[in-house]
C-alpha cells in the first residue's frame, strides 16, 4: 500500500478491490452517507446534532474515505498539543476488512512526530471488540479502564494508546511482582 499526497488529501490503493480510496475533509454534504455509516455501525449511534456541534469546535477535524464516489467511511479526530484524540471512528458495514480502516489510522500516524505531537488516543466500549481487535492491530495499547464511562449506559470504556515512542521499541511484557519483589529487598 503506497501513500500518494495530493495538496492534503491522500489516496491509497486497497488491495482487495483494486479501486483507490480517497481520505479527504468531511464537508456538509458528507452529513447524509457519514450518518448512516453511524447508524449502522454502532448501538448508540451520535446524532446529527452532535457531529455539527463537535465539529464546530476549533480544534476538531472530520475526515471521510471516499470510493467511487461514496463515503465508505469517517473519523472524527480532535487536535491537542502533544497528541491527537480519535473521538469518532467507523467504515461502513459493507466496506470492513478491505484496508480502509488501516488507511484512516495511517493517515493520522502520518501526522505525528517526534517534535510536536506524539501519540493517538482514544476509548473504545468494553463490549466492541471487534473496535478492540482492530486498534490493537494497528499498535495501539490498552492503558487504562475508564469505569462508567458513557451516559448512555454505565459500561467501562477502554482507554488505548498509539505512540510514536511505543512504535520504535517492540512491546516488552514485563513481571511486575519481580519489580515490585527487588524493590521491597
Amino acid at each position: 500500500m503506497g501513500l500518494k499526497r495530493n495538496h492534503g488529501q491522500s489516496s491509497q490503493e486497497d488491495s482487495g478491490s483494486g479501486s483507490s480510496v480517497l481520505i479527504r475533509w468531511l464537508i456538509r454534504r458528507d452529513m447524509d452517507e457519514v450518518l448512516a455509516i453511524e447508524r449502522g455501525s454502532f448501538e448508540y449511534p451520535w446524532t446529527e446534532e452532535e457531529f455539527l456541534c463537535c465539529l464546530r469546535q476549533r480544534n476538531c477535524i472530520g475526515t471521510v474515505a471516499e470510493r467511487d464516489h461514496r463515503i465508505v467511511g469517517f473519523m472524527i479526530y480532535e487536535l491537542h498539543q502533544s497528541m491527537l484524540r480519535i473521538l469518532n471512528f467507523a467504515v461502513s458495514p459493507d466496506h470492513r476488512r478491505e484496508g480502509i480502516g488501516r488507511q484512516m489510522v495511517q493517515r493520522l500516524i502520518d501526522k505525528l512526530s517526534q517534535q510536536r505531537r506524539r501519540e493517538i488516543v482514544l476509548e473504545v466500549r468494553e463490549t466492541n471488540l471487534a473496535a478492540q481487535l482492530f486498534f490493537g492491530a494497528c499498535r495501539f495499547r490498552a492503558l487504562s479502564v475508564l469505569r462508567n464511562h458513557y451516559d448512555d449506559t454505565l459500561e467501562d470504556a477502554y482507554y488505548m494508546r498509539y505512540s510514536l515512542r511505543d512504535s520504535s521499541e517492540r512491546y516488552k511484557p514485563s513481571n511486575r511482582l519481580r519489580q515490585f519483589d527487588a524493590d521491597a529487598a
